[in-house]
């Protein structure tokens, strides 16, 4: 069983940066890829980053590449996720989510239905 609690969300004018992080508890964290997604009120949920487990490679949506940047901190149990350059479309809650399916690709690491934990998310807002 994993948990997850993000922070890190607030008001910001568009062009700023913001640093949102996701602790995980539990002492198997380096086995979990983790993911972040995204959901605007009246859309649906969307994929933003992913990291996988073992080497750390790293995934992104279209509309967020070369502006967000997703790290991880095996020993602090923490997954980070670096959002600038942004732009009032970015406004929306973002959510951190874990799999311990193994999965490594963008294919798989851009489904929600991948993840088996979610946490409650953090508030983005950028102002125009």
């Amino acid at each position: 069983q994993v948990q997850l609690v993000e922070s890190g969300g607030g008001l910001v004018q568009a062009g700023g940066s913001l640093r949102l992080s996701c602790a995980a508890s539990g002492r198997t964290f380096s086995s979990y890829a983790m993911g972040w997604f995204r959901q605007a009120p009246g859309k649906e949920r969307e994929f933003v980053a992913a990291i996988t487990w073992n080497l750390g490679n790293t995934y992104y949506g279209d509309s967020v590449k070369g502006r967000f940047t997703i790290s991880r901190d095996n020993a602090k149990n923490t997954v980070y996720l670096q959002v600038s350059s942004l732009k009032p479309e970015d406004t929306a809650v973002y959510y951190c989510a874990a799999t311990r399916q193994g999965a490594t690709t963008f294919r798989s690491l851009s489904l929600l239905s991948t993840y088996n934990y979610w946490g409650q998310g953090t508030q983005v807002t950028v102002s125009s």
